[in-house]
């Protein structure tokens, strides 16, 4: 019998090395004809692995065991939802709050128009960062940060009142039409456009020194802010006398303060243009990373039916909207230098001097708008005299990001600690968080070729360990009892 079974084998072998003649190849083929036509349609390379007899599952426990699973399951998805939110608030609360110290610094630099010093990498402010804190205390880069606060409140707060008398949006998306994106953009000119004093009385308030000025109360910005709007079109005059130089002559100006319709234009395309850039990398951001999450989950074979739902996009959205805050920062910086000074001028402001941080200046310029502002910055500080301060732009969005890491590492090793203290009982053995693989043997029908004796043929439940799935979608288990070889 092994003998026949031997040479079986070796003709078969010499069947498919087409070492048989035609007429030898077609006697062997009606011989085994029963073979080949069990043989058609399923892979060569599977060996059918008949199931010992194993401990079998009750279907109650395997319901059980299932429940546990699906209750496992839903808590890791509770618990990363979470743990999204709690970086999202810490995200949050560094970008208004964390993030002011390099904001007062930033905004000294680009105001300070005869600095030495221009800070354009980090490491140059850190000792200069010690000096004001030796000399006016740890509260220093705090300043103004009421104003901040309130101007931004009251920016949302305009929009909103807009957005309620009017059919205007606060809100576009992707699939918005371009009258509402029109109407969108109309509602932020018109915000920016009234908070512009404000705006101005508020940045006096972070750039100011507090040794050579008094501390300004909570809502004294709003009475610089209406005091400078109701000068719309008589701006007050400084006290200073300067000589500007043009390309031709010589021309005798006042060192005052521009009135609010000089700013208004470069303050309302400033802000709107920022926006509008920050949107649209914002989303090619969300976009990218989306595919690049959905090929990862394709790769892993755990693509998720509703992605939208998923806790990963919670992840998503704050990387978006970090890289959205530094590209837009980095880009529109110079007009940012730009627009400062325009606002600072005739104000009368001493600031911290940063060259060495132990004396006060006065800020006094005289620029005529915004494209003199730009002629005379390039022509007496260069090209880099637009960039002074980017040192502290990059400390500011260092910081933010280690806090964004360190906050959602703190709270999934916090997460972790008080599951694997939850999955232990009394006595301190571990509770079984989740089924072991369990998979369905669908038996093999009696009678059918190469079965063995008192094999049962019936469906049961069989306790195994997993096997990694085919492309067909099955396990290799299940594969060998539809293709048995």
């Amino acid at each position: 019998m092994v003998k026949s079974n031997m040479a079986g084998i070796e003709d078969y072998q010499m069947y498919l090395a087409h070492q048989l003649s035609q007429e030898q190849r077609e006697e062997w083929e009606k011989k085994h004809e029963a073979e080949i036509q069990l043989d058609r349609g399923r892979p060569r390379n599977l060996r059918l692995q008949m199931q010992p007899q194993t401990p079998l599952l009750s279907r109650q426990q395997l319901l059980q065991e299932v429940a546990l699973a699906e209750a496992e399951l839903q808590d890791e998805l509770v618990v990363k939802k979470y743990v999204g939110i709690g970086v999202g608030w810490a995200s949050l609360i560094t970008e208004h709050l964390l993030s002011h110290p390099f904001v007062v610094l930033r905004r000294q630099c680009q105001v300070h128009n005869n600095s030495i010093r221009y800070h354009l990498v980090p490491l140059t402010l850190i000792p200069v960062i010690l000096r004001l804190h030796q000399r006016q205390g740890i509260t220093t880069l705090w300043k103004g940060i009421g104003s901040v606060l309130l101007i931004r409140g009251v920016n949302l707060a305009i929009e909103d009142i807009i957005s309620k008398f009017t059919p205007w949006p606060k809100e576009i998306t992707v699939n918005s039409s371009l009258r509402s994106v029109g109407q969108h953009i109309m509602l932020k000119c018109i915000s920016f456009a009234l908070v512009t004093p404000f705006y101005s009385a508020s940045l006096v308030e972070t750039v100011q020194s507090e040794i050579a000025s008094e501390r300004p109360g909570v809502f004294d910005v709003f009475k610089e802010g209406a005091c400078r709007l109701l000068s719309w079109g008589s701006p007050q005059n400084g006290e200073t006398l300067t000589l500007v130089r043009t390309t031709s002559s010589f021309k005798k100006n006042v060192g005052r303060m521009l009135p609010v319709w000089a700013l208004v234009l470069p303050t309302v395309t400033y802000c709107v243009l920022k926006y509008l850039f920050g949107l649209v990398i914002q989303g090619a951001t969300s976009r990218i990373l989306e595919v690049t999450q959905k090929k990862e989950q394709k790769r892993r074979g755990a693509f998720p039916k509703d992605l939208t739902n998923q806790p990963p996009n919670q992840d998503i959205e704050l990387a978006s909207c970090l890289v959205r805050d530094v590209a837009s920062d980095i880009v529109f910086y110079p007009f940012e230098t730009i627009l400062h000074r325009l606002h600072l001028q005739g104000t009368r402001t001493i600031i911290d001097n940063l060259d060495s941080g132990y004396e006060v200046i006065p800020i006094l310029t005289s620029y005529l708008g915004t494209k003199d502002c730009l002629e005379t910055v390039q022509h007496e500080e260069g090209v880099s005299g637009l960039y002074k301060g980017f040192g502290a732009l990059l400390l500011q969005y260092a910081a933010h990001f280690a806090v964004v890491k360190v906050t959602k590492l703190v709270l999934t090793e916090l997460t972790t600690l008080l599951r694997s203290s939850k999955g232990k009982q009394e006595d301190g053995s571990p509770v079984l968080q989740g089924p072991p693989s369990v998979q369905i043997n669908r038996g093999v029908p009696p009678g059918y070729p190469g079965t063995p004796a008192g094999y049962s043929g019936t469906p049961q439940y069989v306790e195994t360990p997993r096997t990694p799935r085919t492309p067909y979608g099955l396990s290799n288990d299940e594969v060998t009892y539809f293709y048995p070889e």
